[in-house]
């Protein structure tokens, strides 16, 4: 069943500049009170972020396109009602065509089809793939257009990657529809990347998820068992969905990265994208160091898709290392993941980087699985990408050159905005 809300009228002279709008960093701040293992971490993170953590749930990490790509085409191919995807990047390529044709087939065959696409990340999509995608029945949005009366939202972008099937099925993670993630980081061309697949409880906190930007975009309401069927326990994991937006005036994102860290007893692993942390998350992360906590953080080396944002993260590389924070730039290919595993129990894999702009200005979407079974694995796959990473140590960090110190100041000011 489908309500259609009424829009809200657009009052053009109210639209404000510029489009790049300062606001407020929100402040966040947690003793160390329990440790992840203790109940009162599930109660505080079910607490402040709004989101359950159900029982019953079967969680499948899945480790660049080699296995992701075949998964999601597998769970699209078999939909009976509904697909919903929601993404920052589609673009054209041998993958994103071979996405649209599944698509279109099963719109074809009577499924409901629904896509949201940043209208920034996917703007390089061509034109006839889009019709492609229209002619064939696939109901397509754009989120927040470059309209002359909407460049106050603007910058304001969706960063979501979620991908739900028939209300049963979910994915969740860092990758791009492009060919980028083809491959197994096999080359430099194919980027490193996580996904998780999942049943079960929690696929409705997802289903929300995507909901609550087609209502945004579209003024749809999407309703009835076909979007939310009964959701029947299929596993014993424990997982909850947190979804973050800067129109819900507080970062759930910030919240989830602050109560792990602070939480934090034995370990810290991290593999982040764009790893240019605040003021709150650098101070979180030395009070872990001085607990005895384990911190290490494997960033993009050489290869990056931003070498600004690459610069700005380097800027807080000496006050992290003096801490006693271990830092690894990967360097076979880029390292887009966006996954922490904390006292090996507690796993968050999602679209958020480490960064304001996830913090502040970004939809953002992330699942965390509370279980060790998980946990193990993406240890696994963590110190496997360490083994393919350089350590950057201060004794080689006080060598670099002075253009790049000035590259990487430089970078820093335009800190909120990346």
């Amino acid at each position: 069943m489908i309500f259609r809300l009424n829009k809200a009228p657009r009052y053009p002279h109210r639209a404000r500049l510029p489009i790049v709008r300062r606001r407020r960093p929100m402040r966040y701040h947690m003793k160390h009170q329990f440790g992840v293992r203790d109940q009162a971490f599930l109660q505080t993170m079910h607490a402040l972020t709004g989101s359950p953590l159900p029982e019953g749930n079967c969680v499948e990490v899945l480790k660049n396109g080699v296995q992701i790509f075949p998964s999601m085409l597998t769970a699209i191919k078999a939909a009976r009602r509904t697909i919903n995807l929601e993404f920052y990047i589609y673009w054209d390529g041998q993958i994103g065509r071979t996405f649209a044709e599944a698509l279109a087939e099963r719109a074809r065959a009577g499924v409901q089809v629904k896509v949201i696409l940043d209208s920034v990340g996917s703007s390089a999509m061509s034109p006839q793939l889009i019709h492609f995608l229209q002619k064939n029945g696939v109901d397509l949005e754009w989120y927040h257009p470059l309209r002359w009366y909407t460049l106050s939202r603007f910058n304001h972008r969706t960063h979501r990657k979620l991908l739900i099937v028939d209300g049963l099925v979910g994915f969740s993670g860092g990758v791009g529809i492009a060919d980028n993630w083809l491959g197994d980081a096999d080359t430099s061309d194919h980027w490193r990347d996580t996904m998780v697949r999942i049943e079960g409880p929690v696929v409705t906190q997802m289903q929300f998820a995507f909901m609550d930007n087609w209502i945004k975009s579209r003024g749809e309401l999407l309703t009835g068992l076909d979007y939310f069927p009964p959701a029947d326990v299929c596993g014993d994991y424990m997982a909850q969905v947190i979804k973050s937006s800067p129109s819900e005036g507080s970062s759930a994102v910030k919240l989830l990265y602050t109560i792990s860290i602070v939480s934090a007893a034995k370990s810290i692993y991290i593999s982040n994208a764009y790893f240019v942390p605040d003021r709150d998350t650098i101070r979180a992360l030395e009070g872990a160091i001085r607990r005895g906590v384990d911190v290490r953080v494997i960033v993009p080396g050489e290869y990056t898709d931003l070498p600004f944002v690459r610069q700005a993260s380097r800027f807080h590389y000496e006050r992290l290392l003096r801490h006693g924070i271990r830092i690894f730039e990967y360097q076979p290919s880029m390292m887009h993941a966006k996954t922490m595993v904390v006292d090996g129990i507690w796993t968050t894999i999602g679209s958020s980087n480490f960064d304001d702009r996830s913090f502040r200005l970004n939809d953002e979407v992330n699942v965390n699985v509370y279980d060790e079974r998980t946990a193990a694995q993406m240890e696994t796959m963590f110190f496997e990408d360490l083994a393919r990473s350089r350590e950057i140590t201060l004794r080689k960090w006080f060598k670099r050159s002075g253009i790049e110190r000035l590259k990487e100041k430089f970078a820093e000011m335009f800190r909120p905005q990346l």
